[in-house]
């Protein structure tokens, strides 16, 4: 069975529908954002220890951030799921500040490891750019049904299960074509590194 055109455009990657929430504020690009990732930033707040309004409050709250400061997000530096999810984070940790009136101390011990500066030093923003591209490189030379299932799994989050249908194959053949597609870039990795 032949992918549909909404099938096609459900494997886009996340970074490029915040790029095109940049460039265009493409509402239909923000709702498939809103749509895979609020339900998991609110999964990921009610495991942090919010309550349910709370959770749900700062996941639309991270959510807007997204529309509003699309155009800071930058696909070479790193992943559209860790950009969004550290938005989240930042909001917990003001929420939990401000439920405690003191927004300029520290925070609880389990919030201190957030606290220190993250900001990549100079030399390893690069190797996190030369390793980045070395991924890219290694991805390319895949043969196209191996890299399709890498997209789909580790890009898009999909499910094995939901990666058969889509590309309407047994469950058995993603998995060894992750598989494959794993050693080929281990292997690959291995060599470059």
């Amino acid at each position: 069975m032949a992918q549909s055109t909404a099938e096609v455009r459900e494997a886009q990657p996340w970074s490029a529908l915040i790029v095109q929430v940049a460039l265009r504020q493409d509402k239909a690009a923000f709702a498939r954002l809103f749509g895979h990732f609020a339900p998991r930033i609110k999964a990921f707040l009610r495991r942090s220890g919010l309550d349910e309004h709370m959770a749900e409050e700062l996941a639309q709250e991270a959510m807007m951030r997204v529309w509003r400061k699309a155009d800071r997000f930058d696909p070479a530096a790193g992943d559209a799921a860790a950009w969004i999810f550290t938005i989240a984070r930042n909001l917990r940790i003001d929420a939990l500040r401000r439920a405690r009136g003191d927004a300029t101390q520290g925070a609880s011990d389990i919030d201190d490891e957030y606290l220190c500066d993250e900001t990549p030093l100079p030399d390893a923003a690069l190797a996190q750019r030369q390793s980045g591209e070395q991924v890219r490189r290694a991805l390319a030379n895949l043969p196209p049904d191996q890299r399709r299932v890498i997209e789909l799994s580790f890009y898009q989050e999909e499910a094995h299960g939901r990666i058969a249908e889509l590309l309407d194959i047994p469950l058995g053949t993603v998995k060894s074509r992750l598989r494959l597609a794993a050693a080929k870039l281990r292997s690959v990795l291995q060599v470059t590194a």
